[in-house]
């Protein structure tokens, strides 16, 4: 037998191939992210072997630049491990006693790694959990996008109109986003015209609360110690990041559509567990994969990076371990998010997280005592294949 390892980049590649017994048949070929480069390691290949199933391959899944020539080597009948790259990293410190990293050395320790045999391969979900995963993540980019939008919000109206928050527990509710639309200095406020309100007032579904808003906040621009410079840059700024905002608002309703029908697709019990909706049940089913891929809850909540770090030397060993923080980001926010509504809504989740609080646990500690606890239940839901039932 033998073994391709494959250290991935975005644009080339780098590839070596061991024997059984680890000599090396060639080292650090290097080939293009490209069909042409693809080929050009088969023909490399094929004046070794020329039966796929002599040869195993072996690469990291670095990001999304692995997907393609996974998917064409897959095509071709080679068997593919994707593995994660904090096992190849364990192997370097295990293989390796200098300090080295480079595209040579880690092709060729992929390739030992998988002609060893002790590795955890990546699970490859089928295309609805890949579909929730993207999409999931999508979303949180666009979220976040909102986020940074809001920021730059607040800072114009900091300048123009302090006073405009005030106004509103929420200045990006749809009536205050719908009035900024249309003015977005103190001074635009104050001079609104009876034609200028009327069009302002056309697509407000509340039009009786956003004429006293109006009035309100005209009394508010009278007395403002906005800027009274530059005014017109500022207000087209704020009105193209309102726009914005409108915009990415409606991108992330349909993701959520679609979230949803493939949530209704599958058909997953997720949802039955407290604190997980739509959008928590793709990010945890995208993140997670095949749940056979975890023999027990433990290991999932490493995965979720939610178990506890090992601090140990000699007969010390400290009793204050942290968080680990390792594996999915994702995860572990929608593990802690659903963590945050389980704590105060189910009667298990909640008397569990009392219990923490009681023993003089932070409110973060208890939270993340509970997202363990919550990721054991979700195992067991989706190992079982069956809803999870509260216990009154």
């Amino acid at each position: 037998m033998l073994y391709l390892g494959i250290d991935i980049g975005k644009n080339t590649h780098v590839a070596s191939l061991i024997d059984e017994t680890a000599k090396p048949l060639f080292k650090a070929f290097s080939f293009s992210n490209t069909t042409a480069g693809a080929n050009s390691l088969l023909a490399k290949i094929s004046a070794h072997t020329g039966c796929q199933t002599e040869i195993e391959i072996g690469m990291e899944a670095t990001g999304h630049y692995w997907l393609s020539i996974y998917s064409f080597l897959a095509e071709k009948g080679f068997v593919v491990h994707v593995v994660n790259p904090i096992q190849t990293d364990g192997w370097r410190k295990g293989t390796e006693i200098r300090k080295r990293k480079t595209d040579i050395i880690d092709s060729v320790l992929i390739a030992d790694l998988i002609r060893y045999g002790d590795f955890v391969e990546t699970s490859l979900s089928d295309e609805d959990t890949l579909s929730l995963r993207n999409l999931s993540r999508f979303r949180s980019y666009l979220v976040s996008s909102i986020s940074d939008l809001k920021r730059k919000v607040i800072c114009v109206l900091d300048q123009v109109f302090p006073e405009y928050h005030t106004a509103f527990s929420d200045i990006f509710g749809e009536t205050s986003k719908a009035l900024l639309s249309h003015f977005q200095t103190a001074d635009a406020f104050e001079n609104i015209t009876p034609e200028q309100l009327e069009k302002a007032l056309e697509k407000i579904s509340f039009k009786g609360f956003a004429r006293n808003k109006i009035t309100h906040i005209s009394k508010l621009a009278a007395n403002s110690f906005g800027l009274k410079f530059c005014q017109d840059s500022f207000a087209l700024q704020l009105r193209l990041l309102i726009e914005q905002i409108k915009f990415i608002d409606a991108q992330v309703a349909d993701v959520e559509t679609e979230i949803k029908a493939i949530l209704d697709k599958i058909n997953s019990p997720i949802t039955t567990v407290p604190g997980i909706g739509d959008v928590n049940a793709a990010v945890i089913l995208g993140e997670i994969g095949d749940i056979s891929r975890f023999s027990n809850a433990s290991k999932l909540a490493a995965y979720a990076g939610i178990d506890a770090s090992v601090s140990q030397s000699g007969e010390y060993q400290s009793k204050n371990n942290k968080m680990s923080k390792r594996g999915s980001p994702y995860l572990r926010k929608a593990l802690f998010q659903a963590a945050l509504i389980a704590a105060f809504h189910d009667p298990v989740f909640s008397a569990f997280y009392q219990k923490k609080i009681s023993e003089g646990k932070h409110h973060l500690t208890a939270v993340g005592a509970v997202a363990r606890k919550l990721c054991n239940t979700i195992f067991a839901v989706l190992k079982n294949n069956t809803p999870y039932i509260p216990q009154i």
